[in-house]
């Protein structure tokens, strides 16, 4: 069976909008909902596994010791930092880096260690890729948006490059799919606010985006590590 992750609670609602499914409906997990239905008539189940590393990588987990999970798609928005794209993009990364893991007065931002590289052939050519940052600490700061640019970072989350650790350590496929809801603001320009404004009227656009176009994709792909 392939799971489906989700973080935020908004991207989840959006999900559950899609298919028309009540929360009530849900079953509920140690670390939020999930529920089983067929795409193009293969079994999956959507879990909400939470925002941030922690949350992420206990659900995944969880998810993959329950359910024998053999494939993991994470699907969600993410910060755009690469400006040569725009929001509403929709990625598949080839490269998910932790980049709050090192002492980076001392040592480099991004360390091998902490980066998952995936061989995309199977899906061909005709997407967007690049390298998705993921910290626990959401990029809102204009600083950290300088910094992760600096350092050749495409879009950025709170989750991915977490999840595909441990979905690389368990030996079992990952695809992350995520489409651009904001840009990080300079705040000694304009208020943050025009952000956060940026990522709720988003979510249901890209969240249903993703199920429509690119899931389909993913399913029938087979992603494996480089």
């Amino acid at each position: 069976m392939t799971g489906i992750s989700i973080a935020a609670k908004r991207e989840w609602n959006a999900v559950l909008d899609k298919f028309q499914i009540n929360i009530d409906d849900c079953t509920k997990y140690p670390f939020g909902e999930y529920f089983t239905t067929e795409i193009n008539g293969e079994s999956v189940i959507f879990y909400r596994c939470g925002v941030r590393k922690m949350n992420s990588s206990a659900a995944t987990q969880y998810m993959i010791d329950h359910f024998d999970l053999k494939r993991i798609i994470v699907v969600g928005t993410c910060a755009g930092i690469d400006d040569k794209f725009k929001t509403l993009d929709i990625f598949i990364p080839n490269k998910a880096v932790q980049y709050d893991c090192t002492v980076k007065e001392q040592e480099p931002l991004i360390k091998d260690s902490f980066t998952v590289n995936f061989n995309l052939d199977s899906l061909g050519s005709d997407m967007l890729t690049g390298t998705i940052g993921t910290a626990d600490k959401a990029v809102v700061m204009w600083r950290d948006y300088l910094e992760l640019k600096e350092n050749n970072i495409t879009i950025a989350d709170t989750e991915s490059a977490a999840i595909a650790y441990v979905c690389k350590v368990n030996n079992i496929e990952c695809v992350i799919i995520k489409g651009i809801s904001d840009f990080p603001t300079n705040e000694q320009e304009t208020s943050n606010e025009e952000q956060l404004n940026s990522f709720i009227t988003n979510i249901p656009i890209i969240m249903n985006k993703i199920v429509d176009e690119y899931l389909p994709l993913a399913l029938k792909s087979s992603v494996k590590y480089n």
